[in-house]
């Protein structure tokens, strides 16, 4: 895998993910750099972006997500956040450690410099009937919020619906966010220039690889140990 899918170590050597040991732990207490608390308040009219985006994957049979289905699938596909662009963002992380309240090391790449930031999730979502004005949906996902050090403040989520009556299943993001203090100002001016095309290009692209990575696993039938993950991390 190029993203956040670590691999298992392998018996020659350590796994990947703790060649970046001492960064994931430097952020271990390390606090979210916005008031998370007035989440609600922020608007566009406050100085926040607020982005939605959306990309329909294969759809299932009505009722509850299938086995081995396109909602399996795409859990297990969020839960190892593989889904960025490689050539935009990393997640680097301890593969066997809870999804609620995960550090990780987000390994961002920008023209010919490579950043490095920490995020931690905020909460995982997993509602088997969310009430909608069409139908209810099942519901699973997970957000993670701005640490410390990040060049940007705010939340982002990722969700994962599935509509019991029509079997149309969903991959979500909702973004809040807004520019965070970048001292140097050489990245400052990097930031604005090309952050916000960054911003879109990491949606657009998520949306692209989900559905590719979820069409291919229903081919090989690689979601069907995507139940069974679910159940350790709920």
């Amino acid at each position: 895998m190029s993203t956040s899918a670590i691999p298992k170590p392998a018996a020659s050597g350590p796994a990947p993910w703790e060649q970046y040991r001492a960064r994931l732990e430097a952020y271990t207490d390390a606090k979210v750099n916005y008031d998370f608390s007035r989440q609600s308040e922020y608007t566009t009219e406050t100085g926040w972006r607020l982005d939605d985006y959306a990309a329909d994957l294969p759809a299932e049979a009505p009722g509850p997500p299938e086995a081995h289905g396109s909602f399996a699938a795409a859990q297990d596909v969020l839960r190892r956040y593989a889904f960025p662009p490689p050539d935009l963002i990393t997640g680097i992380f301890k593969p066997d450690g809870p999804l609620e309240n995960r550090i990780m090391l987000l390994r961002a790449q920008f023209l010919f410099f490579k950043f490095y930031f920490g995020v931690r999730v905020s909460g995982v979502t997993d509602e088997a009937a969310r009430e909608t004005p069409t139908s209810p949906e099942r519901v699973w996902g997970y957000g993670y919020r701005t640490l410390e050090g990040h060049f940007e403040r705010g939340q982002i989520d990722f969700t994962i619906h599935k509509n019991l009556a029509t079997g149309a299943v969903q991959f979500r993001i909702h973004a809040v966010s807004q520019p965070g203090r970048i001292r140097n100002p050489f990245y400052w001016v990097g930031f604005k220039l090309f952050g916000r095309r960054l911003q879109r290009k990491f949606a657009r692209e998520s949306l692209r690889r989900m559905k590719e990575m979820v069409t291919a696993a229903l081919a090989t039938g690689a979601s069907a140990a995507a139940p069974a993950a679910a159940a350790e991390q709920k």
